[in-house]
């Protein structure tokens, strides 16, 4: 059986990337007649921009085989603007070939794409291009890959002796030394197998025009590439590309997991944050244009689906989890000018269509400035989405000059207060704000006891701070590297919902940055810089008056190199004027390189004139209330006010009513019985009926003799808490996290089988409190009742409420972990039951009924 390996062409723009894929294709036999990039007729480039400009845009796949392989291609793009696409693939590739210009050498971006295959882990073989033009030799290439990529590149040489390949592949590897030493040929298994790990990295050279190394380049990805293995029959898939084609919306896929097959339902979550259950329309193998249909793709296929319309690039299916973020994002913003006459409300929904195939563009709307943003990393991506705009939309428009991205951090370690208080409403939050090291982003975590907020209401408020994107109050720039975390917060029992903590929590924030004040962040350049050896000192003089750090390379009689960092904003236009000074023969290579802190702040501040107060999409101002009136109070004062002390000197701990639980499992271990009794000293015994021993399965004649004493039974009712049970309990939690709907199935069929045997009353309750825009649902199922809450409501408050309402007429047991539910039902007379408590009586009650059919069955025979 053939080996089906996925593989990608990465390589610098010019370096002969796409004409490498012409080859290998045109030698493999899938396709007649050879392309060329300058009669722009390739078999990949097929979209307009790429033929006319000469360069890859979209990463496309073709398929083609050789003696043990059946290879599928994806041609990435080698222009810096592209690298996001080209990252994205990197995490489907089985196998890796970088292509390297043997006139250039390794050049700026090359490292960055080294780099990418060493964070992915992608195995990578290495073919240097154009030697036939070359003017360094094959050795000094070899050298140079050594130095400057690593030192297990090993020239594979068409011409050379088994034992000459040996050699050098001793040199390189402990293990391999040592077949060599003792006179045996290494295996070439072992090669292989060094190949995967990234211990070696063998080098072919050539060229791709003149089909120079072409087969010996396919005779070394036949020989030494391993099959992957896919361990896992579930389901599993990763989202690389969408796109759209004859009007059908496009998911690119690779399987990495089991198989799919038309009409199957994936279940999975959009990126609006909804839950999808969408079927599999079709499922198309594609190759340059073409394409066929298959009913099934398994494992290490890649394919494009249709029928599913909200999944995103980057996403996980089945059992996989989401990519992580491009590396290379994109540093400047420009707007977007529509033609006269066309409205850009209407015109922008249509545009996010081109985020969705293009996420890095992160098109917005700015309310406050009443345009389109979008962020692009040159002007030849500029040119691109302009063309697609028009042939898409029918409308040319064009962009403005463009401004930096910059970003915003805390200053200093505070603690934010946000307040919400009008007439039937509360809520108050308070946010610690603490600055981290560059690089971290934003982070959020919670550090309340569960006794003085419920775990619910903590949820709610960590959901309110991931879902926005926070702004700075020196120039509105986003938030970057601060930890914010819960320490404080309070609800009513009566008039809190949802949407009270949502306007707490962003005031919190707000009102912590307005506290602490911001530093403001610029965009870096890692910059690559060759000319002349005579325009050394005038590229010197301009780097310093540019901010930027850098050191002298490498410095010939005829060329020299400079290698540092320095601000976007003043390098992103340096290169038409270092073409200009050197008459063409300089070039500047950069590549995103993070943040720091900005040169020229005030400037940039004053130039800005943003007026954090006046923000009122972002307010840092609170809302108490007095005498029936809500009114509101300046971020300045919101201290004075608040309702909860917090304080940074660690004193907090001690104001707790009662301890963490986790923290006082580490004192003491009180069993259920002793925390009875605690309870029953506190607040008094309990007058009503005890529940009877659900370990004890009674005889039939005991059961007959209890009826005959008891008169009429009071009425009993059973409330139970369905997600907290579902936690609780090992065999729902582990089916929760592959499905949670199996998981609410599961239970459901099991209480229908205790209710109809053991004639109970009960109420299941489901939290519905994150579905927008829920009205709730209360229908019967199999004998019993079941809840989900309304949109902001809380499954631990509509039981509340369903206590105090039952009143003393009803025999309540309560099933749920939830501490603050426990003391409330204590309080209020009510019977508690903890979800292992009420698993064991459901496991009591599957006994009795398997005994009686078992008797039942003894007797039928």
């Amino acid at each position: 059986m053939k080996k089906k390996i996925v593989i990608g062409i990465l390589a610098h723009v010019d370096a002969g990337k796409t004409t490498l894929s012409e080859a290998l294709l045109y030698r493999s036999g899938k396709i007649r007649t050879l392309g060329r990039v300058d009669h722009k007729n390739t078999y990949l480039d097929t979209n307009a921009v790429e033929r006319e400009r000469g360069i890859t845009v979209f990463s496309k796949q073709a398929r083609f085989s050789t003696e043990n392989c059946d290879l599928i291609l994806l041609d990435t793009p080698g222009h810096v603007d592209f690298s996001a696409e080209t990252e994205r693939t990197l995490a489907l590739l089985d196998y890796a070939v970088l292509v390297i210009s043997g006139s250039d050498g390794v050049q700026n971006h090359t490292r960055t794409l080294w780099s990418l295959l060493e964070m992915y882990g992608v195995p990578t073989f290495i073919f240097v291009n154009k030697c036939d033009i070359a003017i360094k030799l094959k050795d000094e290439l070899e050298a140079e890959l050594a130095r400057v990529l690593s030192s297990c590149c090993v020239s594979f040489f068409a011409d050379e002796s088994k034992k000459q390949c040996d050699e050098r592949l001793a040199m390189v590897n402990e293990d391999l030394l040592e077949s060599f030493l003792a006179d045996e040929p290494i295996d070439d298994e072992d090669v292989a197998c060094l190949i995967s790990e990234r211990r070696l990295f063998p080098c072919v050279y050539g060229s791709a025009l003149k089909m120079d190394g072409i087969d010996h380049l396919l005779n070394i990805l036949d020989k030494y590439t391993l099959s992957p293995v896919y361990g896992s029959d579930v389901f599993g898939a990763k989202v690389y590309k969408i796109n759209r084609a004859d009007s059908v919306r496009l998911t690119y896929m690779k399987i990495t997991g089991g198989s799919l097959s038309v009409r199957d339902e994936i279940v999975y979550i959009g990126a609006d944050g909804k839950r999808y259950a969408e079927k599999v329309d079709r499922i198309r193998l594609y190759s340059g244009e073409r394409f066929e249909q298959t009913e099934t793709a398994r494992a290490g296929e890649v394919c494009a689906v249709s029928g599913l319309s909200s999944t995103y690039i980057g996403q996980g299916l089945g059992f996989e989890g989401n990519t992580a973020k491009p590396v290379l994002e994109p540093v400047l913003s420009y707007r977007i000018l529509l033609p006269e006459g066309c409205d850009v409300n209407l015109y922008f929904p249509k545009l996010k269509q081109i985020e969705e195939e293009e996420p890095s563009l992160h098109l917005c709307w700015n309310e406050e400035l009443s345009q389109i943003e979008a962020r692009l990393m040159g002007d030849i991506q500029i040119d691109v989405l302009k063309r697609m705009i028009s042939e898409r939309f029918g409308i040319d428009c064009s962009f403005d000059t463009g401004k930096i991205l910059y970003k915003e951090k805390i200053l200093s370690r505070t603690v934010g207060v946000g307040h919400f208080e009008p007439l039937r409403h509360y809520a108050e939050v308070q946010l610690l704000l603490e600055p981290q090291p560059k690089g971290t982003g934003l982070v959020f975590d919670t550090d309340v006891p569960e006794n003085t907020l419920s775990t619910n209401w903590q949820r709610l408020i960590l959901t309110h701070l991931y879902e926005k994107r926070h702004r700075g109050v020196l120039t509105g720039a986003f938030l970057t590297d601060t930890k914010i975390t819960l320490v404080a917060g309070k609800a009513h029992l009566k008039h809190t919902e949802g949407g009270d903590f949502r306007q707490a929590t962003y005031r919190a924030v707000r009102h912590g940055l307005m506290k602490a004040g911001c530093e403001l962040l610029e965009p870096y350049y890692k910059f690559r810089l060759e000319l002349p050896a005579q325009s050394l000192g005038r590229a010197m003089a301009d780097l310093q008056a540019r901010f930027a750090d850098f050191e002298i390379a490498e410095n010939g009689a005829e060329m020299a190199v400079l290698e540092g960092r320095g601000p976007v904003s003043e390098l992103h236009r340096y290169a038409r004027e270092l073409t200009a000074y050197t008459a063409g023969k300089g070039r500047i290579s950069c590549v995103s390189d993070g943040y720091e802190p900005c040169h020229d702040a005030d400037a940039v501040i004053a130039a800005r004139g943003y007026d954090p107060e006046a923000d009122l999409a972002n307010s840092p101002h609170s809302v108490f209330c007095a005498h029936g009136a809500g009114f509101t109070v300046p971020w300045n004062e919101v201290d004075a006010y608040k309702h909860l002390e917090y304080s940074l000197d660690g004193e907090n701990k001690e104001k707790e009513l009662v301890p963490r639980a986790a923290s006082l499992a580490k004192k003491y271990s009180v069993s259920d019985k002793e925390l009875e009794d605690i309870m029953l000293r506190a607040f008094g015994p309990i007058k009503r009926r005890q529940y009877r021993d659900v370990k004890t399965v009674m005889s039939e004649e005991r059961r007959k003799t209890q009826r005959k004493k008891v008169s009429k039974p009071e009425h009993s009712i059973v409330i139970v808490d369905g997600y907290n049970v579902i936690y609780a309990w090992d065999s729902l939690s582990a089916l929760a996290e592959k499905n949670l709907d199996d998981a609410r199935e599961s239970l459901m069929n099991l209480l229908a089988s205790y209710v109809g045997y053991t004639k109970t009353e009960l109420i299941l309750v489901f939290d519905a409190y994150l579905v927008k825009d829920g009205q709730g649902s209360d229908f019967e199922r199999d004998g019993y009742r079941v809840v989900f809450t309304k949109h902001e409501q809380t499954a631990d408050a509509f039981i509340e409420k369903l206590m105090h309402d039952l009143g003393p007429d009803y025999g309540v047991r309560v099933v749920t972990a939830d501490r603050l539910v426990q003391c409330y039902a204590v309080n209020s007379g009510i019977l508690r039951m903890t979800p292992k408590e009420f698993e064991e009586e459901l496991t009591a009650v599957g006994n009795e009924i398997n005994e009686l059919v078992r008797r039942y069955a003894e007797m039928k025979q």
